[in-house]
């Protein structure tokens, strides 16, 4: 008589994929963002695997979790081989329909710069399939589905436009602005993520003016609100470039402030396929 005894059982797949994000982020909380799930359901899986393994993994302190000695032996060994299980989907997609290309972008930019370009994407790659989401925070090209990014960084993808940040109004509203002085009598539109952009552009002008007016979470709709004349905003140069050129914008003042960031294309690593590469052509120097 044959005897099949039953094969241990290995852990979950979820509960690796909760402790590497966590060991790799530094906390729960960071590791829940990047997963999606609460930070409850990160120390859950991460119990679990514990709870396999027969060893703690994080030390839990009162100002949250450190690696423990184990944790630390393995977390190496986890990277790897998600970086791995990632790069081994991401041929799978590609292999199955290189002509679709997934893009991550900031919401700003992909309102403001890369809708406006799609349409010409289409007409120059016809056979190419193009699907954005819109995004936050950069995703890990590593381990996410998408095959490019488009977000403000430090330069160290490629880089598109230099930041540069400079008032912008609808024209009937400029005729009011002659000194920089007159802007302390008009709404001044902020953006909740980019809230420091008047600080920096009025510091360098020197002038002594205070600004105050509406607080927008979304900056396609500060930049929808200049143009129907509710105020001035700060306009940043690659995202408003296409309203100035039509002239429902316009600059009231000259004078740009340049921020030390890049609006940059982040690519996969590796070799790239032909259709990713003449879209990157595309929105590189020289392209759209």
């Amino acid at each position: 008589m044959s005897i099949k005894p039953p094969r241990p059982k290995g852990p979950p797949l979820n509960a690796l994929r909760a402790f590497e994000a966590a060991a790799r982020l530094g906390g729960f909380s960071r590791a829940a963002d990047e997963l999606c799930v609460t930070p409850g359901a990160v120390a859950q899986q991460v119990k679990q695997l514990e709870d396999w393994a027969g060893a703690d993994l994080f030390e839990r302190r009162a100002q949250g979790v450190v690696l423990s000695a184990v944790g630390q032996r393995v977390l190496p060994e986890m990277e790897l081989a998600f970086d791995a299980l990632g790069a081994a989907v991401a041929a799978l997609r590609e292999a199955a329909r290189p002509e679709r290309v997934h893009v991550a972008a900031l919401p700003a930019v992909a309102q403001l710069w890369l809708s406006p370009r799609l349409p010409e994407i289409r007409a120059a790659l016809p056979e190419m399939e193009v699907s954005v989401t819109a995004l936050e925070q950069a995703p890990n090209l590593a381990r996410e589905p998408f095959d490019l990014t488009v977000f403000y960084g430090a330069g160290e993808g490629l880089r598109l436009a230099r930041d540069e940040i400079f008032p912008v109004c609808a024209p009937e509203l400029a005729e009011r602005l002659a000194r920089v002085e007159d802007l302390a009598g008009v709404p001044c539109l902020s953006d909740a993520v980019w809230g420091e952009d008047w600080d920096l552009w009025l510091a360098e002008t020197g002038a002594g003016v205070r600004v105050a007016g509406p607080v927008y979470s979304l900056y396609a709709l500060a930049v929808e609100e200049a143009m129907n004349g509710a105020g001035v905003l700060m306009g940043h140069a690659a995202l408003v470039a296409r309203h100035l050129e039509s002239g429902a914008l316009v600059a009231p003042f000259e004078g740009r402030v340049a921020l030390p960031r890049w609006l940059e294309l982040g690519v996969k690593g590796g070799a790239v396929a032909p259709p990713l590469q003449a879209l990157i052509d595309l929105l590189g120097e020289g392209g759209l």
